[in-house]
Parts: structure tokens; C-alpha cells; sequence
């Protein structure tokens, strides 16, 4: 018996929404993490995006637990000496939800092309409106 070898042209992709109201972000990004890379279904291979378009909804209302919003960090630099710059969890929740999210999901993919792929596929909104109707997703609960 041998090993089968997926192409691009047998994968399916879905669509799903997550809402993740009340949800702790590590966790959530997890299962995010998962569904774009296509572990969830039999056909996984890693050299092939086989992942699910993600849309998450109500981001702006997702939970950090311990004194995460206040201790977390996220920094960025400008490619100048000194052009460091910080904000922490509480400050990029309440300017840039999406953001917070998308941090998370995109540590948790590969760091190659094939990663950034996949991370094309993740959609996220901060109300319940997504402009994904038409799609069809699918509601995910976890």
C-alpha cells in the first residue's frame, strides 16, 4: 500500500463561522489554526493547503484570562535604531480587534509561503455582519 498524495485540485473547501463571544482567544485560535490548515479532515497532507475559509465574528468581544490584557505585549518595529514600538492586549482590543486575533491564528500556522496561504483564508469582523453570505458558511461551534 502507498501513501496517496493530495493535489490542490481534489481539495473542497468550506466555509465556516465562528462566533466567539465570551471565548478565550488562545483557545479559539487553536481550533481557527486547525480548520485553515486542514487537520480536521482525512485528506490532510502538510505540504498541501487543504484547509476551510474561517470567518470569525464579534471579535471585538473575545476574553483573555489572568492579567493577560494588561501584561501581553505585541511589538513591531519600524527597521530604524530606536523604532521599536509596544501596545499591550487591552490597548489592541479596544483599537484593533481583528488584529488581536489575527496575531494569534498566525503564530499557530506554518512561517513559509505555504502558511501565508493559508492564512489568506481567515476573515474577521468585529460585529455579527460578515459580507460572506453568498458563500454559504457553515456555523462552528466548539
Amino acid at each position: 500500500m502507498s501513501t496517496r498524495v493530495v493535489s490542490n485540485s481534489q481539495v473542497e473547501k468550506s466555509w465556516y463561522v465562528i462566533d466567539v463571544e465570551g471565548k478565550v482567544l488562545g483557545r479559539a485560535a487553536t481550533e481557527v489554526a486547525r480548520i485553515l490548515r486542514g487537520k480536521h479532515k482525512a485528506i490532510y497532507a502538510p505540504s498541501v493547503d487543504t484547509g476551510d475559509f474561517v470567518i470569525i465574528l464579534n471579535a471585538d468581544k473575545i476574553r483573555l484570562t489572568g492579567n493577560k490584557m494588561a501584561d501581553k505585549m505585541y511589538y513591531r518595529h519600524s527597521g530604524y535604531p530606536g523604532g521599536i514600538k509596544s501596545i499591550n492586549a487591552e490597548k489592541l482590543l479596544a483599537t484593533k480587534p481583528e488584529e488581536l486575533i489575527k496575531k494569534a491564528v498566525k503564530g499557530m500556522l506554518p512561517k513559509n509561503k505555504l502558511g501565508r496561504q493559508m492564512f489568506k483564508k481567515l476573515k474577521v469582523y468585529t460585529g455579527v455582519d460578515h459580507p460572506h453570505q453568498a458563500q454559504q458558511p457553515k456555523e462552528l461551534t466548539f
